[in-house]
């Protein structure tokens, strides 16, 4: 039997048009064997979530660069858990403030990976999560 691939969508929340970083990483995790789905720039929390249950995946990849990252990446942990899709992982990227970050990583956020993280870094990283690793 195959092993079932990760399924991850990929998206540009909110106004941020700035989505180089995450096609080059959507193609990373393509090529690596997982299934991805772009929905591009310029998403809603709402859209995002919805297609991340419509598509059953396994994790929701936010990039934010334009500054508005905790109010995107909080109301998607939300309308996760109030779908009760909370399983779905959600990891990071982008311009994010360090102390943001602990933030972030203490309300759910599986992984946030900062600007020059490897692509082989980013896919190991969410192969382990999906694998359920300690110290992924």
């Amino acid at each position: 039997m195959a092993e079932k691939k990760i399924r991850i969508i990929i998206a540009k929340p909110g106004l941020d048009g700035h989505d180089r970083g995450a096609k080059v990483v959507a193609r990373a995790l393509r090529d690596a064997g997982m299934e991805v789905i772009y929905l591009g720039l310029q998403q809603t929390p709402e859209d995002i979530v919805t297609a991340a249950v419509q598509e059953d995946a396994d994790f929701i990849g936010l990039s934010s660069l334009a500054g508005a990252h905790m109010t995107h990446f909080f109301r998607v942990l939300a309308l996760l858990k109030d779908n009760d899709a909370s399983d779905i992982l959600v990891v990071g990227g982008g311009i994010i403030p360090e102390d943001d970050k602990e933030q972030l990583l203490a309300s759910g956020v599986a992984a946030i990976f900062d600007p020059g993280t490897t692509t082989s870094d980013i896919i190991g990283r969410i192969e382990n999560l999906a694998a359920g690793r300690p110290g992924a």
